[in-house]
């Protein structure tokens, strides 16, 4: 339940750009750390290849984020981030970062921070 809550308000946070939750962290995450391949994306989202696949699919339609073979092994895709991603990134940045401050700060910074190392550790044990 909580879940669904806390996704259903970074929706509703990045909806004047036009991106879900898993769209942004796809951006996001890509815009930090540059090209990757699909396999190594994935795990650093904790997210199955296939719903990667998936979810990239529409970003490449969109202009935001190329998928190409990678030259040294042309069996693995990587995925780089487009201008048309990056500047879409800068633009919701800002959303999601005030949605994060919308949700702790009824329930405490202090609290936060301690869900947030909770839940990375049990990502981590999963």
């Amino acid at each position: 339940m909580a879940s669904r809550v806390v996704t259903r308000h970074y929706h509703r946070a990045l909806a004047p750009v036009g991106l879900s939750t898993s769209s942004y962290s796809i951006l996001s995450r890509t815009s930090r750390e540059g090209p990757l391949t699909v396999g190594a994306l994935a795990a650093r989202l904790a997210m199955d290849r296939t719903t990667l696949s998936r979810e990239i699919t529409p970003l490449v339609e969109r202009g935001l984020l190329l998928a190409a073979p990678d030259e040294g092994d042309r069996r693995k895709r990587i995925v780089r981030l487009t201008d048309a991603g990056s500047a879409l990134v800068k633009q919701a940045r800002p959303l999601w970062a005030t949605a994060q401050q919308e949700l702790s700060a009824p329930f405490g910074e202090g609290r936060t921070e301690q869900l947030m190392s909770e839940l990375h550790a049990l990502v981590g044990a999963a």
